[in-house]
C-alpha cells in the first residue's frame, strides 16, 4: 500500500513540474514609455539698430553679434537695421523691435539708445559705443548702473589722457580746435570735459560744432585758419566724413588728436584709443547673461573697456610731416 501510495504522489509531483514548464515564461517587465522628446532650445530673437555705417561702430557690432551667434548658433535670430544717420529712422527700427516683442534691444551710439528708451520699459536694452550713459539718458545720479531696463558698454577713453597728448605731440601748442556735431550729447560731454583739462594747462581753445555734414566742410575750413592743433571727440558724424575733415587739415599741416582709432585710421595723427569690437564683445556676454541666466538689466553695471592704448597714423604723418614719437603704436591703414 505504501508502496502505491509512493508512486501516486511521484506522479502527481512528475504532472505538478510538466505543468509549471508547460506555462509560458513570465512577460518581462513592460519597458518604460519613451521619455517624451527633450524640448526644443529656445530661439531667441535679438534686434540691433545701429545708428551709422562706419569702422567704429561695424566693430562693435560684429563683436556683439559674435559671441551671441558663438553661444546660440541657430537659437538665435539676429535683425541688424542700420539707420543711416538718422534719429527717426532709429526710432522706426527700434518700434518695430518692440512690435514684434523681441527678447534683447541692442543699440549701437547714443541716438539709438536713446529711441530704445523711448519705445520700451519692458524689454531689456543694450547699448553699446556709448560715452556717457548719464548724459545720454540724463540721469541725474547715475553711479554704474541705470536703474531701469538699461544697461551696457560704454566706449569712454582716459579724456584728460587725451588732453594730455595735444602737449606730449605738439608741445608749443597754441590754440586747439574742438570740433564735434553739436546733436551728438556724448560729443558735447567729452569736449566740456576737455575744455577744463586745457584750461588747467593754460592752453586756448575754440570749440567748432556743426549741425550736420552737410555744414561740415565750412566749419573744418574755419577751424584749420584760426588754430595749429585740432581735437576730435568720438563723433560718429565726423567718424563717418573723416574725408573732409583730412583734405582740408592736412594740407594746412594740422595734427588731429582723434577720440577713437577708426577716425584716426580715416585721416587723423593719433589717439588714445579702445577697442570697439571688444566692447560689443563684452555687450554680447550681457547679453548671454540676460537670456540664458535671467540677470535683471536694470541692476547690471555698465561695463568699460580695456586699457586704452596710444597709436599713431603714419601716413597721416607723413603728409603733414611729423616726426613719428616714442611710445605710440605706429597704424598703416
Amino acid at each position: 500500500m505504501k508502496k502505491f501510495v509512493s508512486i501516486v504522489l511521484a506522479s502527481m509531483m512528475a504532472l505538478s513540474v510538466a505543468a509549471c514548464a508547460a506555462q509560458p515564461a513570465a512577460a518581462p517587465a513592460a519597458a518604460p514609455a519613451a521619455s517624451e522628446a527633450a524640448p526644443e532650445a529656445k530661439t531667441f530673437k535679438v534686434g540691433i539698430c545701429q545708428l551709422v555705417q562706419h569702422d567704429a561702430l561695424d566693430a562693435a557690432t560684429k563683436g556683439f553679434r559674435d559671441t551671441l551667434e558663438a553661444e546660440f548658433g541657430e537659437n538665435v535670430v539676429i535683425d541688424e537695421q542700420n539707420a543711416q544717420g538718422e534719429s527717426s529712422t532709429c526710432a522706426t527700427i527700434i518700434n518695430g523691435f518692440v512690435a514684434n516683442e523681441y527678447d534683447v534691444i541692442m543699440a549701437n551710439a547714443t541716438p539709438a539708445l536713446q529711441a530704445a528708451v523711448a519705445a520700451t520699459t519692458d524689454i531689456p536694452i543694450l547699448g553699446t559705443s556709448i560715452t556717457d550713459y548719464a548724459t545720454a539718458l540724463n540721469l541725474a545720479d547715475f553711479s554704474g548702473t541705470t536703474g531701469i531696463n538699461v544697461s551696457g558698454t560704454s566706449d569712454l577713453a582716459p579724456l584728460d589722457v587725451q588732453e594730455d597728448m595735444i602737449l606730449e605731440l605738439v608741445p608749443d601748442v597754441k590754440k586747439v580746435a574742438i570740433l564735434y556735431c553739436s546733436s551728438e550729447a556724448n560729443s558735447k560731454y567729452q569736449a566740456d570735459e576737455v575744455k577744463k583739462f586745457l584750461e588747467e594747462d593754460g592752453i586756448a581753445y575754440q570749440e567748432y560744432t556743426f549741425a550736420d555734414s552737410n555744414d561740415l566742410q565750412s566749419v573744418v575750413t574755419t577751424a584749420v585758419s584760426d588754430c595749429d592743433v585740432m581735437y576730435i571727440p568720438t563723433d560718429n558724424t565726423v567718424a563717418s566724413n573723416m574725408t573732409i575733415v583730412s583734405n582740408i587739415a592736412g594740407p594746412a599741416s594740422m595734427p588731429i588728436i582723434c577720440g577713437e582709432e577708426n577716425m584716426m585710421k580715416s585721416g587723423g595723427l593719433a589717439t588714445l584709443s579702445i577697442s570697439y569690437y571688444d566692447i560689443g564683445t563684452e555687450t554680447g556676454k550681457q547679453a548671454i547673461e540676460i537670456l540664458k541666466n535671467g540677470a535683471d538689466v536694470s541692476a547690471m553695471p555698465i561695463a568699460y573697456a580695456a586699457e586704452p592704448a596710444k597709436k599713431i597714423n603714419k601716413a597721416y604723418a607723413e603728409t603733414i610731416g611729423f616726426a613719428l614719437p616714442e611710445g605710440y603704436e605706429v597704424v598703416e591703414p
